[in-house]
């Protein structure tokens, strides 16, 4: 006999009552699913999931007394379900879907409960092709820092924040990535919105950019008339998107017309001949209408890293964070993972580690979640130019299968700064199986050889760890980069007795 099960659906603009309920999060493993099952539990909701392999975020969701089983069927489905949230890469076909089609469950997903627990509170949605998790991050801790109560949902881990998560005060923001991917962005209901840039993305949902364009409008629309809008002054269709609304709208940027104008200036802080870590040090000066209003040290190298600052920065302003906390909470900043994050160094042709500051150089290593052409080229350009190595060495592993075929071309000449790029195979996500066997790993190997690059594909990651330590010499900089799991192979090669 099936069991009565409450109703917890929203409507209109009354917010979501979870006290009580029961969720089940399939794909729970995720950064941002695993902190939004933090969030309704902290809500009142019980919550357990369902993930496909073990990690450390299970362990700690376990710990946090949040049941999560390592195999998805039907039968892990509470028998008290009252609703069912579902990560993006859960299709229809899933048993525990199925399960709860079969049981008469309501199944939503991620953006859809996040947005539903927006309403009826001030909500922040963070949207862009890039640059969205950093923003987030850095805009949650200047909140934390400048003594305010914020809650957050990044979908990164920011140690310095507490991980990817915080429940904060009903009275103060609740700060969320907005992402464009399946248009998950149109089930938010925010206050404030922020449009960090707009690119050709996810063109396996996308059939061009005009239609990205749109999605970034409807996204856009959906502020109301008390809001803002605070969005790239430089962007090509700023007009196409914020033309037509309702709620206040700023731009932000490096032109001079931008309503808040970003000025970065470069300072050698350190000589580059031992290849310090700090060998360049940005300042970043905000300035509003002509006047500036704020500076600091930008703990992060790249002129896009002090533009999401400042978005922060602006933002953060915005809740009440006064200029001289927001200077400070952001000059100490120590970034997020997997975002040009600094792993270590060690010498080449041996176990022997480095500190820096060493008088001899030696292999340094960096880690980044860049996938798309524009977020290589910055990211590259910024490391080369911020550590100066003799060479730089990217393992660089492609994400999706469809990415890797639509923006073939611009991957091409995205790796220009890098003297040797090493391709394993691409990170199966999504595609489906028709699309597996349209690109290969080795098509873009071809492409980047044909831009003069010095380029090879090898598999599994073990070989290229062996690669890596027949060609690496003291003084490269070596660079992981992508959204699978490539950050083994820095891992391996910074560990290689395990």
């Amino acid at each position: 006999m099936q069991q009565d099960r409450r109703s917890i659906k929203s409507t209109g603009d009354k917010p979501i009552a979870l006290a009580g309920a029961r969720l089940h999060f399939v794909g729970i493993g995720g950064c941002g699913m695993s902190g939004l099952a933090r969030i309704a539990r902290q809500a009142g909701a019980v919550c357990s999931g369902t993930d496909m392999e073990a990690s450390e975020i299970v362990d700690d969701l376990r710990a946090d007394g949040i049941d999560v089983a390592l195999k998805q069927t039907a039968a892990e489905v509470p028998q008290d379900c009252d609703l069912m949230v579902v990560s993006a890469a859960i299709r229809p076909e899933h048993p525990e879907v199925q399960e709860a089609a079969r049981r008469d469950i309501e199944v939503i997903k991620y953006a859809q409960l996040l947005g539903r627990m927006m309403i009826g509170r001030t909500g922040v949605a963070i949207a862009g092709t890039h640059g969205k998790s950093t923003t987030t991050s850095l805009l949650s801790h200047v909140l934390i820092k400048a003594g305010l109560d914020p809650t957050f949902i990044v979908g990164a881990t920011c140690p310095q924040i507490g991980g990817g998560w915080r429940v904060g005060s009903a009275e103060q923001p609740l700060i969320a990535e907005a992402c464009e991917f399946d248009r998950s962005f149109h089930f938010f209901s925010p206050t404030h919105g922020v449009i960090l840039n707009v690119e050709e993305d996810h063109l396996d949902v996308y059939k061009n950019l005009d239609e990205i364009i749109e999605s970034f409008a409807i996204f856009a629309r959906k502020l109301p008339p008390q809001g803002t809008l605070l969005i790239q002054h430089e962007l090509p269709h700023r007009l196409a998107i914020s033309g037509a609304l309702s709620c206040g709208v700023e731009t932000i940027g490096f032109a001079p017309q931008a309503d808040w104008r970003v000025e970065v200036v470069e300072h050698a802080d350190a000589p580059h001949e031992h290849k310090c870590v700090d060998a360049m040090t940005f300042k970043v000066c905000l300035h509003h209408k002509g006047r500036r209003v704020a500076k600091w040290t930008n703990p992060m190298p790249g002129e896009h890293m002090a533009y999401d600052a400042a978005v922060a920065a602006v933002t953060a302003h915005r809740f009440g964070a006064r200029w001289d906390d927001v200077e400070a909470a952001i000059s100490c900043f120590e970034g997020l993972d997997r975002r040009m994050q600094y792993l270590g160094v060690r010498r080449a042709g041996g176990l022997a580690t480095q500190e820096p500051g060493d008088a001899e150089p030696a292999v340094m290593v960096v880690d980044d979640y860049g996938h798309h052409p524009t977020e290589v080229d910055t990211t590259l350009r910024a490391l080369r130019r911020h550590y100066d190595p003799d060479r730089l060495i990217c393992v660089f592993q492609p994400h999706q299968h469809s990415r890797t075929r639509f923006l073939m071309e611009q991957f091409a000449v995205s790796f220009s700064v890098a003297d040797i790029v090493i391709v394993p195979h691409i990170y199966f996500v999504r595609d489906s199986e028709n699309e597996r066997h349209a690109v290969r790993a080795a098509d873009l190997v071809d492409r980047l050889r044909r831009q003069g690059v010095q380029a090879m594909h090898l598999y599994p990651f073990g070989a290229i760890v062996e690669q890596l330590e027949l060609i690496v010499r003291d003084g490269d900089l070596l660079v992981t980069m992508g959204a699978g799991d490539v950050w083994k192979v820095a891992r391996d090669f910074l560990a290689p007795d395990g």
